[in-house]
């Protein structure tokens, strides 16, 4: 979300999303706000700080440690405030182990992808935390039904080897899909609730994300082509849910919500599927964060998800 404001944040995801309000997070505020500083802070025995070159790899937790957890504290405050008496779906968010490998820097300022080592104490080190994180939102939201995202943005860049090295001249070689299948799959298993991985990069690998057993796929629906259609169709008939992005991210007009749509109920009758499971596998959201955004448009376009969900289940033909 936009801005640095843990309670106006909070208040506008519990106020426009009556069935999924989610944990805010707010990387205007700087280092230790942004999704690897958090997640960095989620660690058990692992601690980072910032370098000119990104977050690396240190000895002992440092100021930017202690900022990543101070902020963090703050948002689940503020979200505890707006949640008083709630019962249904809460979202909470951290980065994937493999998007993590990837932008945490080793001693050396090589990533922590170059190592198979550093890669398996992540993972494990992030499975700690967020089982840590997880019980912590169950205790401040004890209604809640906690549903975990694990953001992946680079994770098709691992797979396919184009994650560049420090000096930019050469790319990191491609990660072993059984690898990173397992190294998921142990992350999932932490959560005692669905865990739904995201990731607004084309090549979203949704047969993989099946296998390693999350319970849904966000992506960004304009990235698509006809190629992925069968991987699409076998995830949602062994009941993937589909967060479909398709609300633009950034300031800009927003078409009328059945229009915002129309390109799932197409997708739909590609694939064969029965318009009626329209409603049951299919969230409606925007195509990525709404960091970028204003205030007043990230507002907006949460309210049009909800208008436009409500047009998919009411007319899915």
């Amino acid at each position: 979300m936009p801005g640095g404001d843990a309670r106006e944040a909070a208040k506008t995801v519990t106020g426009s999303l009556e069935t999924l309000p989610y944990l805010p997070e707010l990387p205007g505020r700087g280092p230790g706000a942004d999704m690897i500083g958090r997640t960095a802070g989620m660690l058990v025995e692992v601690f980072a700080h910032v370098e000119p070159s990104g977050w690396r790899i240190g000895d002992r937790p440092g100021r930017d440690t202690r900022r990543a957890r101070s902020w963090l504290g703050e948002d689940l405050d503020a979200l505890e405030e707006f949640t008083q008496g709630y019962e249904g779906t809460l979202k909470v968010s951290a980065v994937g182990p493999w998007t993590l490998a990837a932008a945490l820097e080793l001693r050396g300022g090589e990533a922590a992808l170059n190592d198979a080592g550093a890669c398996r104490d992540l993972a494990a080190s992030l499975a700690e935390g967020l089982r840590n994180h997880l019980a912590e939102v169950r205790r401040r939201v004890p209604g809640a039904r906690v549903a975990l995202q694990l953001d992946e943005p680079s994770l098709t860049a691992v797979l396919r080897g184009q994650i560049r090295t420090a000096s930019g001249y050469r790319t990191y070689r491609a990660v072993d899909r059984a690898v990173v299948e397992g190294a998921l799959r142990d992350v999932v298993a932490v959560a005692d609730g669905p865990v739904v991985v995201h990731s607004c990069a084309p090549g979203v690998p949704f047969a993989l994300l099946r296998r390693a057993g999350v319970a849904g796929v966000s992506f960004d629906f304009s990235l698509l082509t006809e190629r992925e259609d069968d991987a699409i169709g076998e995830a949602v008939e062994a009941g993937t849910t589909l967060f479909a992005g398709v609300v633009p991210g950034t300031d800009g007009p927003l078409s009328d919500p059945a229009g915002s749509v129309m390109g799932v109920r197409t997708l739909w009758r590609r694939l064969g599927l029965a318009p009626g499971t329209l409603a049951e596998s299919v969230v409606v959201t925007p195509s990525c964060g709404l960091a970028g955004a204003s205030p007043a448009y990230a507002r907006r376009a949460l309210e049009h998800c909800v208008r436009a969900a409500r047009s998919l289940a009411d007319n899915p033909e």
